[in-house]
């Protein structure tokens, strides 16, 4: 029987690693929607196209040749047939793809292409039909809110902070947090303006993870996976 795990929460609440290592333990495919935004960008800004103009971002988001390779253990996005994996996170893309993010046509088009993957993996795709687990901001309320089970993980600003500084900068000293902030403060406070991603809908398990160890935080997404599916 397959199953569907929705994610939602903000920047540095853990949701990547826990969302791969469900999809690991589950036999599962791994959908990450917050680079589908990012590889948008990319493609954009190699193309010369200003993001700030929203139908020529739009179109570009639908004639965008995207594939995702929903592997847990190697997720990858191919752009053209280019791996540009390494590309979605440098600064030069985090600091702008909110701009791309908070465009409604694009999230339109992105929705309706994050849908198909879940589709695909729920009948056949490469999980052979077992399932998906997808992770981003309104996978739990907008993309899949039929989801066999919906977590919204949250924690503290300061240990997203920290959580994020470690993940782009090795540590979580003074100066890696403060070069983190803006990402990580600035883009919730962007996107929070297109989607609810601090409360959780009826039906939705609110797992706050302030303070935890991603072994521990994995053993609660567990509990509650289990006692849902």
């Amino acid at each position: 029987m397959s199953i569907v795990i929705a994610i939602d929460g903000p920047s540095g609440s853990g949701k990547s690693t826990l969302s791969r290592r469900l999809a690991a333990h589950y036999g599962l495919q791994y959908l990450d929607t917050g680079s589908m935004y990012r590889v948008v960008t990319v493609w954009c800004m190699d193309q010369g196209i200003d993001l700030d103009d929203q139908e020529a971002v739009a179109r570009a988001a639908r004639e965008m040749p995207l594939d995702m390779v929903t592997d847990p253990a190697g997720p990858r996005v191919l752009l053209g047939g280019v791996d540009v994996t390494e590309r979605l996170h440098t600064g030069e893309v985090s600091t702008v793809v909110s701009i791309v993010a908070v465009n409604l046509a694009v999230r339109a088009e992105l929705r309706d292409r994050q849908r198909a993957i879940i589709d695909v993996e729920t009948t056949a795709g490469r999980s052979g039909g077992r399932g998906i687990v997808a992770e981003g901001r309104d996978i739990t309320t907008v993309v899949a809110p039929d989801a066999d089970v919906r977590i919204l993980l949250i924690a503290e600003p300061g240990d997203r902070l920290a959580r994020r500084a470690r993940e782009r900068h090795g540590n979580a000293d003074t100066r890696s947090i403060e070069a983190t902030r803006d990402e990580v403060i600035r883009r919730d406070a962007q996107d929070s303006t297109v989607s609810e991603f601090m409360r959780a809908d009826d039906g939705v398990v609110t797992l706050d993870n302030s303070g935890m160890e991603p072994d521990e935080t994995f053993a609660a997404a567990i509990a509650i996976v289990e006692s849902q599916r």
